[in-house]
């Protein structure tokens, strides 16, 4: 609220220097220097604000959503302790006390002043804002929300608030298309207004996944005239967020790159992810030294650095056959298993770290340098990958298997990987650390890699004897290619159970997993009509697959 209250008073402040330069009186101003009025609110800072603010709490969404879907490392040995009520507070409030009430404050502002693109952007991150909130808790406050006289209001059904940011999408692309005045700061798509209807179909994509479980039948002839139309997120139209290279004043950097290459440490990477990256078939994916930096080129013998390796796995790891404290190889993957509780020992300089793609740090070729000088790699300027060409592709394969949408499933998993291995690729030659990259690894060899792994892949597709299976092979290549995008990950992994046979906790009863948070804290303790849920197993209303241990 700080930073909202500094541009609104910015705006009054600015208001105020005009006024003393023509001998006008300030009474007025000097009252409430806070107090936004029509007169002094600007719909470009509020809409600079709106933007700012998604991707915020785009990233709190995602970064939860990581670390369930063993992405990257989750600390507690207990999902009631890593997910308590507190754990959300920021992107509920990220949610409606900023972007929601900025664009009801918005709206009235933009259309006295025909701003239609300003009207368009601000209603499609509301429309997210509202799915991510269901996502996230299921039922939630939102016909009676962001009202001034009302400090209690009331959840809606998840489903009722999916379906009117629905209807938001259909409003907003008639926004990008209406006469206009005013011309908005746009900064994901630098007021390329053909994209952001690509992006609202997008959006329409994946409800109807979604609700495939509730709906089977509006979802597949939604996703079919989708098809049909063939105007969604392609090749060059992707929706992400881009960060620069300043350390300070403010911070522009990506938050995973801050967190890591200032003083090394920082956060753990997940054992199960880079087994699959590095051990699961037998050769290195394509991506992974994009995604991730060693520090080290081989693993500790130290059990002062790795407790868990002078240990025997877990009963239950050793029955499931589950990769434990380190993925085999000793080549230096330094991370944690799921769910590990342990302290953190003098290894923030061996951990392995974030890479170029999307952090914005170093690509690993082979040099084992640490990573505690916030001057390498690509400084800090990655991306939020909110949203990939490659993962229409994805969607699609699982619509056309799981529904028989339009389009062979295979067809666009191969797209798919295509467009994911391609644009982790691009990303890093259009970096600082292009050089590094191509003397590393040439075009020539990247195409080699790249189609070896697609052609492997296709060979499981094939050989997966039920749908179920070719489902598995689906889900596996999303997730690895969703490396970034937790929000995803965590959808796909309750929509469909994918993939299968993750990494448990190291508990052989962590409880009961996260098929919905608790709602937060400041909302509990300021609304008189909240109602705590039983625990986090309460799934949203498009999950209706078993409960847990269904997925664990």
């Amino acid at each position: 609220m700080k930073m909202k209250r500094f541009i609104y008073g910015l705006t009054a402040a600015t208001t105020l220097l005009f006024a003393t330069s023509c001998d006008e009186k300030l009474d007025e101003l000097l009252d409430s220097p806070n107090a936004v009025t029509a007169e002094t609110a600007s719909p470009d800072f509020l809409l600079n604000r709106i933007q700012l603010d998604y991707k915020d709490l785009w990233y709190g969404v995602s970064d939860d959503g990581a670390r369930l879907t063993r992405q990257i490392n989750q600390g507690s040995a207990l999902y009631s302790n890593a997910y308590t009520a507190i754990e959300t507070n920021g992107y509920w409030t990220d949610g409606y006390s900023n972007i929601l009430a900025d664009v009801k404050f918005l709206e009235p502002l933009a259309e006295e002043a025909n701003f239609q693109r300003h009207l368009g952007i601000a209603k499609t991150i509301k429309a997210m804002v509202l799915f991510d909130l269901v996502d996230s808790y299921g039922d939630v406050p939102y016909t009676e929300a962001i009202d001034a006289s009302n400090f209690s209001p009331k959840t809606d059904s998840g489903k009722s608030v999916y379906d009117a940011a629905f209807a938001l999408l259909n409003e907003a692309a008639g926004h990008f298309t209406a006469p206009t005045a005013g011309a908005p700061n746009d900064y994901f798509y630098s007021r390329n207004y053909t994209r952001w209807i690509k992006l609202i179909n997008t959006l329409k994509l994946r409800y109807f996944l979604n609700t495939k479980l509730v709906d089977a039948a509006g979802a597949k002839s939604g996703i079919n005239a989708l098809i049909a139309e063939n105007n969604m997120i392609g090749t060059g139209d992707d929706f992400v967020f881009r960060f620069g290279t300043t350390a300070a004043d403010p911070d522009s950097r990506h938050p995973k790159f801050a967190g890591q290459y200032t003083s090394g440490g920082g956060d753990y990477q997940s054992t199960h992810f880079m087994h699959h990256l590095t051990v699961e078939k037998g050769f290195d994916d394509p991506r992974v030294k994009y995604y991730m930096y060693r520090q080290v080129l081989t693993n500790t013998t130290n059990v002062d650095e790795q407790e868990c390796v002078s240990q025997i796995a877990p009963p239950h790891y050793l029955v499931g056959s589950f990769p434990y404290c380190n993925p085999a190889g000793n080549k230096g993957y330094w991370g944690r298993d799921h769910l590990d509780p342990d302290g953190i020992p003098p290894d923030g300089l061996k951990r392995t770290a974030y890479g170029v793609y999307p952090a914005g740090g170093r690509f690993d070729n082979n040099s084992g340098v640490p990573v505690n000088n916030p001057a390498l790699g690509a400084k800090g300027q990655g991306i939020h990958p909110i949203m990939l060409a490659s993962y229409v592709d994805f969607m699609l394969a699982e619509a056309a298997l799981t529904l028989g949408t339009t389009g062979d499933a295979k067809t666009y998993l191969t797209s798919a990987l295509t467009k994911n291995i391609n644009y982790v690729r691009s990303f890093a030659l259009a970096s600082a650390e292009s050089a590094v990259v191509l003397s590393s690894i040439t075009n020539d060899q990247h195409a080699t890699q790249r189609d070896s792994y697609i052609a492997y892949v296709g060979g499981q597709f094939d050989a997966a004897a039920t749908a179920d299976a070719k489902m598995n092979v689906i889900g596996l290549e999303y997730w690895l290619g969703l490396y970034g995008n937790g929000k995803e990950a965590y959808n796909l992994y309750r929509r469909t159970g994918k993939p299968a046979k993750l990494q448990p906790g190291l508990e052989a009863d962590p409880g009961v997993f996260v098929r919905s948070f608790l709602y937060p804290n400041n909302y509990m303790v300021t609304n008189t009509n909240a109602v705590q849920k039983a625990n986090v197993g309460v799934q949203v209303f498009w999950d209706t697959n078993p409960g847990s241990p269904w997925i664990y």
